[in-house]
């Protein structure tokens, strides 16, 4: 079985086909899926999905959305955080390279974010990107304060990558580990086997060879092959421990997708 732990299954571009998605995933291996959220609406979707295909939700509002963070978005996330699909906050994080929602608001929402899953004791998924330095020092700040960060899609530097590993983060890695211009193949060798996770990030990122089509689940497999080539491991090894890793980073729902209730 595979897990991939970063699926944005909400997404329009789903729509007409969502329930062959899902089938052409398990067919591929896929025994289970995390739906990220990352506005208070698509909170709600990935919650209404995961119940739907007995699958798992986050709870959570990205960097783009930040500038909607307020008290009542604080208590939405946190009622959806009771929710038994849920299993992690997020998607949250820093975006310096787009800047839809102002640097500070980003900050302010995905503190505090930080401060709901070490309340609640759960994971938080971490967007980064050109914000190295402000994302190294949250996750310093934070990793001892909340259950496991997850430092998703990883592409960021050294600064991120040693603050990860000086709290014990796990790092997913995307289709983004298949492209020619990939400079990030180090830190897939050097990753520890017991924080090492797969994702597709779909519908972005396709990996290679379906570079410029549509990402979905079924292709988290191209993701484990090109890990397994780039680590020197066996593709069975990496299928096995990627599947261990998500199952003791978001629990018992991702580690026992039969137990799951239809």
């Amino acid at each position: 079985m595979l897990v991939d732990t970063h699926c944005h299954l909400g997404d329009s571009r789903f729509d007409a086909d969502r329930d062959l998605v899902l089938e052409r995933a398990r067919a591929a291996g896929v025994g289970h899926v995390v739906v990220i959220a990352d506005s208070a609406p698509a909170t709600e979707q990935a919650i209404e999905l995961a119940t739907r295909y007995g699958i798992s939700a986050t709870a959570g509002v990205h960097p783009h959305e930040a500038s909607s963070w307020c008290d009542d978005i604080a208590a939405r996330t946190r009622a959806a955080l009771e929710h038994p699909t849920v299993v992690a906050v997020g998607e949250t994080g820093l975006d310096y390279h787009y800047d839809h929602s102002p640097r500070d608001a980003q900050r302010h929402a995905f503190e505090a974010q930080l401060a709901i899953a070490a309340e609640r004791r759960l994971p938080v998924i971490v967007h980064a990107r050109d914000a190295d330095d402000d994302v190294a020092a949250m996750v310093l700040e934070w990793g001892g304060e909340v259950p496991a960060l997850v430092l998703h899609s990883f592409s960021s530097g050294t600064a991120v990558f040693e603050a990860g590993m000086a709290v014990r983060a796990y790092f997913g890695f995307s289709g983004m580990v298949t492209f020619r211009n990939w400079r990030g193949a180090g830190y897939v060798a050097a990753c520890p086997s017991d924080r090492l996770l797969i994702e597709t990030d779909a519908p972005y990122l396709s990996p290679v060879p379906h570079r410029g089509k549509r990402n979905e689940p079924a292709f988290v497999q191209h993701v484990a092959e090109r890990v397994a080539e780039l680590r020197g491991e066996p593709l069975e090894l990496v299928q096995s421990e990627t599947t261990a890793n998500a199952g003791t980073c978001f629990g018992a729902r991702v580690a026992h997708p039969d137990d799951t209730e239809k």
